[in-house]
């Protein structure tokens, strides 16, 4: 028989005074160290979130989802784009044609019997080159906004959501205007107008466009009064700034609305009552929370490009209408306020609403597909 050694044995374990010894010492800790509760762990999960958006690979990621995004929109609505702006701009062309939707069908028939199909994508490169930079500014700086702006749960407020969404669109668009102003009057030209078509040559034509003078002698007013002229640069870059402040004023409505309405949609979407029909689990992360369906998605999108149309469409054909200043009429630049009385000088309060109908057949679907293409590349980017 292998001999015992009780009292060594006894002494390489733990005794169970030393063992409620090391408990007692645990729960004093535990109750000097309090686990974080709820509250604790959402900010710290928004302060590492916040931290993470302003990671330079964060920012590349959702701004190359939300130039796809952009451009994908728009080359769906292309030839809609070049329709709607013909009849707010009112091109003596199609001005005949507006008014109705037989119109809309109408002038893209005459249009691609006139140049073609390319003809219905007129300008459509230069859309290009503005749309995928101004996406890619205007959704990653609603990120960048968002997060400064809602570092928390407690902050999700709709007015923090509109005022972020407000400040991307201005963002995106003063950096772009320029092209935006090449693009829209690429597709005014006709093939029939006798000044230069090609991008080129609408460059150089919209720097040299010079402002018509206005004379400012007493004799010039029916009451005897001198006219006020207010300095503008003969030609030059400003040019291309042509109804920037019109622009200013309609984006705060419009990107404004957009993004509030669609975060507010996906949030009725992912309501627990409706989740399970909704929602399906992200594919590249599952622990990640569920993402909307494609056809969810597409709703709260073209639900926000219906609200925010329609919150600002008023002011974008008084932007129309001044971009293409240079275009109609003597070349004298118009203000806003100048523009907004031509406007209703001609045609009433309808004037401010020319197109609309063309406008929500184009901005529900580009919003929608928008808004899809970049949710979707935030996933398989994992942004």
């Amino acid at each position: 028989m292998p001999p015992t050694f009780p009292n060594n044995e006894a002494s390489s374990q733990p005794s169970r005074a030393h063992l409620m010894q090391r408990q007692d010492s645990v729960a004093g800790k535990s109750q000097t160290l309090q686990p974080p509760n709820d509250a604790t762990i959402a900010i710290k999960s928004f302060g590492s979130q916040r931290r993470d958006k302003q990671n330079l690979d964060y920012v590349l990621r959702t701004g190359l989802a939300g130039g796809l995004a952009g451009c994908a929109a728009k080359t769906i609505v292309g030839p809609l784009d070049r329709v709607k702006i013909l009849f707010q701009a009112s091109n003596p062309q199609f001005a005949k044609y507006t008014g109705s939707w037989f119109g809309v069908v109408t002038a893209m028939r005459d249009i691609n019997r006139q140049s073609g199909l390319r003809g219905l994508f007129r300008g459509h490169s230069a859309t290009l080159l503005r749309i995928f930079p101004y996406a890619s500014i205007k959704f990653l700086a609603y990120e960048q906004f968002r997060s400064i702006l809602i570092p928390s749960a407690s902050y999700e407020t709709p007015l923090r959501r509109l005022f972020s969404g407000a400040s991307a669109g201005v963002t995106s668009v003063f950096i772009t205007y320029p092209l935006e102003v090449i693009r829209v009057r690429l597709a005014f030209e006709t093939k029939n107008d006798s000044r230069p078509s090609s991008l080129k040559g609408i460059c150089k034509t919209i720097y040299h466009e010079q402002p018509a003078r206005v004379s400012t002698s007493a004799a010039s007013t029916p009451l005897g009064a001198a006219v006020p002229v207010i300095p503008t640069p003969r030609s030059g870059i400003a040019n291309f700034y042509r109804g920037f402040s019109s622009t200013l004023a309609g984006m705060l409505p419009y990107a404004g609305m957009s993004f509030l309405t669609h975060d507010t949609a996906g949030d009725w979407l992912r309501l627990p009552a409706l989740a399970p029909y909704t929602t399906t689990p992200n594919p590249k992360n599952a622990s990640a929370p569920p993402i909307l369906k494609y056809w969810a998605e597409l709703i709260a999108g073209g639900f926000a490009g219906l609200v925010s149309q329609t919150a600002s469409y008023p002011l974008e054909v008084i932007r129309r209408r001044m971009q293409v200043g240079g275009a109609v009429g003597d070349g004298h630049r118009l203000g806003m306020a100048e523009t907004a009385g031509k406007v209703w000088k001609e045609r009433g309060w309808r004037g401010f609403f020319v197109g609309l109908g063309i406008g929500y057949f184009k901005v529900v679907p580009m919003a929608a597909v928008s808004f899809y293409v970049y949710e979707r590349g935030k996933v398989i980017l994992d942004v």
